[in-house]
């Protein structure tokens, strides 16, 4: 395989900053919602089905403007698409941060994917195009890195948004799209190339590096869908807390960045399916012994060590699908068009849409309380040896949580009845002394 000695110049580096700087821009788009649906359930009144709907919009639109996406940048060249992207982004960011229902949230969480999926085919494209060969795995790694950055400082900035308001911190992000924009024209153009349309991208399907760079893609996105879902309740089983949790996925996001660009150097140096089969190995590893680890602590250490695998193989995947785009003499758009379609569905399977769409979105049961007391009172009896004090309606949200106090030294502990015909909770409630300490309830 070629060596990796190729110098980069001056202007390949700023064009390396810029698409860096479009790829984390979409992914901090992404992800900063997170921390805002409660606010959004205060305030438009989301229902779970609703809350789901709106984080579900961003994939959904990225799914919708895959292709087209990659279509456009293929026939108009790189630069204006990166521009349209930018523009609906920044656009919709706006109309977020200042929207007050349902509909005008999921409409701008949509064309924001739209606009990401624009910016994703054709940034990638222009730094693929203007990538030498020997670094090409390399220079998209490290763009895929800055995407994985973004997605950690998402968060945060959903964060801010809760603290300042949602207008003046997406319109500060719509001001950040804007600059891109000005950018756009200052960075070295993409090389020339003769325009292709979709139907050029069809016979590469059938091509084993653009289909296994596909395939990776996708691979690597179910395997993070899965882990995100089972990973956080295994170390809730063995005691961890969400803090711990919360660190040991924001260690490993980190970890993950910053071995994209490696494992894409690796890709120049050895050959993609290298940095696969590592990858795919850790990953195995993951699968295998995640379940049985014990104690927490042990099982963090090693998720920390192993988890990135998983993220690690978007590089090499990259690399593939871009260097059979390249020998086959297809758009690199056209390329990462194909990826944006593969890899959306991705992102909507790991969304979790909780619970039943007739019931207002919770974010937790309410301090000091574990149920309506009193309200339909039933026959006493015994549950876990425990006295009964009645039957009770609470929200499934109030369900397995630790007995709340309710006054005069006593606590309350919901505990599963039956769920009626369409219709509420019905609940037992135990009555202990707070100094015997009773335990957390499971419905």
């Amino acid at each position: 395989m070629a060596q990796a000695s190729v110098r980069l110049t001056t202007p390949l580096r700023v064009l390396l900053g810029f698409v860096c700087a479009l790829v984390l821009t979409d992914t901090v788009f992404f992800t900063a919602l997170t921390p805002l649906l409660p606010h959004y359930v205060q305030v438009v009144g989301l229902t779970k089905a609703g809350a789901g709907l709106l984080v579900a919009a961003y994939p959904l639109g990225t799914l919708i403007g895959a292709l087209p996406g990659g279509v456009l940048a293929a026939r108009l060249g790189c630069r204006p698409v990166v521009l349209l992207g930018l523009a609906l982004m920044s656009v919709s960011a706006l109309v977020f941060g200042f929207a007050s229902s349902e509909l005008a949230l999921d409409a701008a969480r949509f064309v924001q994917g739209v606009g990401g999926a624009c910016v994703w085919a054709a940034g990638l494209a222009w730094l693929a195009t203007a990538a030498p060969a020997e670094r090409r795995g390399e220079l998209l790694g490290t763009a895929i890195g800055a995407g994985i950055a973004g997605a950690l400082l998402g968060p945060l900035a959903g964060v801010i948004a809760d603290q300042i308001g949602t207008g003046p911190t997406f319109a500060g992000a719509a001001v950040a799209g804007v600059g891109l924009m000005v950018l756009a024209f200052l960075v070295p153009g993409p090389h020339g190339s003769e325009p292709q349309g979709l139907s050029a991208a069809w016979p590469a399907l059938r091509d084993s590096q653009v289909s296994s760079g596909m395939w990776l893609t996708v691979l690597a996105g179910l395997g993070l869908g899965v882990v995100d879902v089972l990973v956080p309740l295994r170390l809730n089983s063995l005691g961890a807390s969400a803090v711990i949790i919360g660190a040991t996925f924001l260690a490993t996001a980190a970890i993950e960045a910053g071995l994209a660009p490696l494992a894409g150097r690796l890709s120049d140096r050895r050959g993609a399916l290298v940095p696969v089969r590592l990858a795919l190995l850790g990953a195995i590893a993951v699968s295998l012994l995640a379940p049985v680890l014990t104690p927490a602590a042990l099982l963090v250490v090693f998720l920390i060590v192993a988890l990135p695998s998983f993220g690690t193989l978007f590089t090499p995947a990259a690399a593939l699908l871009s260097a059979g785009a390249d020998r086959l003499q297809l758009n690199q758009a056209l390329a990462f068009g194909l990826t944006n379609l593969g890899s959306s569905p991705v992102c909507a399977a790991r969304l979790h849409l909780p619970g039943d769409p007739g019931r207002p979105a919770s974010p937790g049961p309410p301090a000091g309380r574990a149920g309506r007391l009193g309200e339909q009172p039933g026959p006493a009896g015994e549950l876990e040896g425990q006295p009964l004090i009645g039957v009770v309606e609470v929200d499934v949200e109030q369900l397995g949580y630790p007995a709340q106090p309710v006054g005069n030294g006593v606590a309350v502990q919901v505990q599963l009845l039956r769920r009626l015909d369409n219709g509420p909770l019905l609940v037992q409630v135990g009555r202990e002394r707070l100094d015997r300490g009773l335990g957390p309830g499971r419905a």
